[in-house]
């Protein structure tokens, strides 16, 4: 590779930003969008590789804090942004910046790395694994019914313009981060990114709008959706498509979707990235006619595997060697000792004299390590090697959690 990679200056922000649209198909985005990833994104954290004068690669990394299995927060690089011009594929430019990114996550003392993938076959090969699922749903609301849990009733719901509910909403929303592993604290600046609307991007759908719960005067949940009219021949078949919904007790949680299912002139309901184990599916009376889709969402990578694997608790007594295979952070590779249990872990270098019980290359770490996948899922699959009569089973149980891991937003 003759390319030059070093982080980007604030000047070249513009041009930088201009290849990575270009690199995703050409289409500009909203002004608006452009403008909150400019404000959000840490120019320090971005990378540019250049052929000449000319920006050919692109990478940049958010810091986050990410719930991890036990409700700890875990600082965690979500790395966005990358790209590489059609004009330099298989010239090793990603693979550059990869290496370079990881290199620099680890100097910044984050131990997890984490992204969404617009092609999942990429990452596998720079140590990600897929560690979260998320649940779609087209829900035909003039079919289906809700169950709902006793209070639902007594629960108010008040409308409320999606700016000024904004610190309402947010406060719900931090209540819940520590409820299950994959969610994100929202840093300033983040809340900014549910209320982001731009009229270019609505496809014949309504401004932004938005619901909120209360329970005793306290808003105890809200939800942000638009309503896409539609007008048939026998009448009105709109559609509501859900932005998001947060809430902190059944009841209001039952309240909003209630609500949502019964919006006048809908039949229908979109639902977009929610967890693969939404209450949601308890509530409904005909799960066949909500047209459920599970796909990828949250691909993780252990860049610290000491303190990634000491930071999270584990469901059941896990002690166990663990021989790791990691190309990109060699530093990871090699036996590590693993002790946990409900109350907390260590992760520490194996003795000499201490056989490993498993066997797996860091990309399985990284698609365990927040309690979506299973270890004996993968050694199903060849990718895990049980060098212990036993350990299989107990490593897998200990990795596991007791709700599925969930990516709240994109980024």
């Amino acid at each position: 590779m003759t390319t030059e990679l070093r982080p980007l200056r604030s000047e070249e922000w513009d041009e930088w930003y201009a290849k990575l649209d270009l690199a995703f198909g050409g289409v500009a985005e909203a002004p608006e969008e452009q403008a909150l990833w400019r404000d959000l994104t840490g120019i320090e954290r971005s990378l540019a590789a250049w052929d000449g004068e000319d920006i050919v690669g692109c990478a940049a990394a958010f810091g986050f804090r990410m719930t991890v299995p036990g409700g700890s927060l875990v600082p965690t690089a979500g790395v966005t942004m990358v790209g590489v011009q059609a004009t330099h594929r298989r010239r090793g430019v990603l693979t550059a910046m990869m290496e370079r990114q990881l290199a620099d996550i680890r100097a910044a003392g984050e131990p997890v790395a984490a992204l969404t993938a617009s092609e999942p076959a990429i990452y596998g090969r720079f140590g990600y694994g897929i560690a979260t699922q998320t649940l779609s749903a087209e829900i035909d609301t003039s079919r289906v019914v809700l169950r709902v849990p006793e209070g639902t009733d007594r629960v108010r719901l008040r409308m409320a313009a999606p700016a000024d509910a904004r610190d309402a909403c947010e406060s719900v929303y931090a209540r819940r981060v520590a409820a299950r592993p994959a969610m994100l604290a929202r840093a300033p600046g983040w809340e900014r990114l549910p209320l982001l609307d731009p009229p270019s991007n609505r496809e014949g759908a309504s401004p932004l709008l938005c619901v909120l719960a209360e329970r005793d005067g306290e808003v105890t949940g809200y939800a942000r959706y638009a309503v896409r009219p539609v007008w048939e021949p026998a009448g009105p078949e709109g559609v509501v498509q859900l932005r998001d919904l947060e809430a902190l007790d059944p009841a209001s949680y039952a309240a909003l979707w209630r609500f949502l299912f019964e919006i006048d002139l809908t039949s229908k309901l979109m639902v977009r990235s929610r967890p693969v184990d939404d209450p949601l599916l308890q509530l409904v009376s005909d799960v066949r006619r909500c047209r459920v889709g599970v796909r990828d969402s949250l691909h993780v990578r252990l860049v610290d595997l000491g303190a990634a694997l000491s930071a999270r608790t584990y469901t059941a007594p896990v002690d166990v060697v663990l021989d790791v295979e990691d190309r990109f952070c060699p530093w990871n590779a090699g036996r590590w000792r693993l002790v946990g249990d409900p109350k907390g872990a260590s992760c520490e270098r194996a003795a000499d004299d201490e056989p490993a019980d498993l066997r797996l290359d860091v990309q399985e770490l990284g698609a365990v390590y927040l309690g979506g996948t299973r270890l004996s899922a993968l050694a199903g699959a060849g990718r895990v090697a049980e060098l212990r009569p036993g350990a299989l089973a107990e490593a897998s149980t200990a990795f596991g959690s007791d709700v599925a891991p969930w990516l709240p937003h994109g980024f």
